[in-house]
């Protein structure tokens, strides 16, 4: 089985010759999408389809978690809260929508015996209000996406917010762990429930420190021990659930003094082993500046592909390099990846690949217009903060 670890990305709304010529080579195993390749549904449907024409296999990704992080937002797409709205409503209880009743309207509705109160004064009600909208999120994300032929979100975000984070900021659910888990279970599950798999991310955790990794590599000096009880514990919770994990490109120095995601200690010691984590892992973006030095050095895209893979991790992304010199980043990832397998210093892995192509959709896509109509869908977004 051939390993295609690289996801790469396309320059415009459409394939030109060259993308099909990049696509096609068996080192390549999917497409990231940014807005830049959005115009409307009816577009970004039929480039799906393109790339789906060059290999059924590709694995069609973008980064869409809601908030300010979602490629598409017009033309029918739901603008999706922040995640940290649905920590809210676990912390404080949702907010009643237009015509909701009165509070004397549910106590006269309420069931059970007198003296009971309302559902929304049982314990746990705002928790589970929650949940419910994070099941909603999961789907109405997926089933969307779906339907314009995507077959995964880079979701959910499992940073704690400390605070201090503005690249995480309102991503995350809460900053609390156990919160975060549950919430996150509960949109997986929506996810699931549309038929798209899932990503955590950013393992082990990139909520407490306040550098941005797309301009430096941020420095964590807290000890094991200390982010294994907080912002690692969800990837524990949460192993058997999830697809996929996307480690940080932080530095966490008390433990490797290489960023998570170039580090086998904790791709393969840690998360694999010690979390019992089975599923793919996700470089970053190699074109990150947190990316690009390793071992006080800069690397060229290929060496920090290698480092990546030879952590352990079973795929590579390398973001927003199509319309650089012409994509001249890419190519030459690609021939530096294929030399470096030709002198035996990256073996391709079966496993690997098996976890990527389990990733793809296991149904077809949903029609648009019947996703519209469909209870469960109107269902979902009533349930949406």
């Amino acid at each position: 089985m051939q390993h295609a670890p690289l996801i790469i990305d396309v320059a415009g709304t459409g394939l030109c010759k060259t993308d099909k010529l990049r696509l096609a080579h068996p080192l390549v195993g999917g497409v990231i999408l940014f807005g830049r390749n959005w115009e409307n549904r009816a577009q970004l449907s039929k480039l799906c389809r393109q790339i789906k024409k060059v290999r059924p296999d590709l694995l069609i990704c973008v980064d869409h978690e809601g908030g300010r992080v979602q490629r598409f937002r017009t033309d029918g797409f739901t603008h999706l809260p922040p995640m940290r709205a649905l920590g809210q409503m676990w912390l404080d209880g949702p907010a009643p929508g237009p015509g909701a009743p009165d509070q004397a309207q549910q106590d006269q509705a309420a069931p059970g015996p007198a003296g009971a109160g309302t559902a929304a004064d049982l314990p746990g009600a705002a928790a589970l209000a929650a949940c419910r909208a994070a099941t909603a999120c999961g789907y109405v994300l997926a089933a969307e996406l779906r339907a314009c032929g995507v077959d995964l979100s880079f979701a959910p975000v499992l940073d704690l917010d400390y605070g201090g984070s503005a690249v995480i900021g309102d991503r995350a659910f809460a900053g609390d762990a156990r919160i975060v888990s549950v919430l996150a279970q509960a949109l997986m599950h929506g996810l699931l429930q549309a038929g798209m798999r899932n990503c955590g991310k950013h393992f082990p955790g990139h909520g407490f420190v306040a550098a941005d990794s797309h301009l430096e590599i941020p420095l964590d000096e807290r000890s094991l021990a200390d982010i294994l009880a907080a912002d690692a514990a969800p990837y524990g919770w949460l192993q058997a659930s999830l697809d996929a994990v996307m480690p940080a490109h932080v530095v966490y120095a008390q433990i490797d003094s290489r960023p998570a995601g170039f580090s086998a200690r904790w791709i393969e010691g840690i998360l694999r082993q010690h979390l019992g984590f089975g599923g793919a892992v996700f470089s970053d973006d190699l074109s990150m500046a947190g990316a690009r030095r390793l071992d006080g050095r800069e690397l060229g895209y290929t060496e920090a592909a290698l480092a990546a893979l030879q952590a352990g991790c079973d795929l590579v992304l390398l973001c927003n390099q199509s319309a650089v010199e012409g994509g001249e980043p890419i190519d030459a990832l690609i021939d530096g990846l294929s030399q470096a397998q030709l002198e035996g210093r990256w073996q391709p892995s079966e496993l690997s690949e098996q976890r990527r192509l389990d990733l793809l959709p296991a149904a077809a896509a949903p029609d648009w217009d019947d996703l519209m109509r469909s209870p469960r869908y109107m269902q979902a977004l009533a349930l949406l903060p």
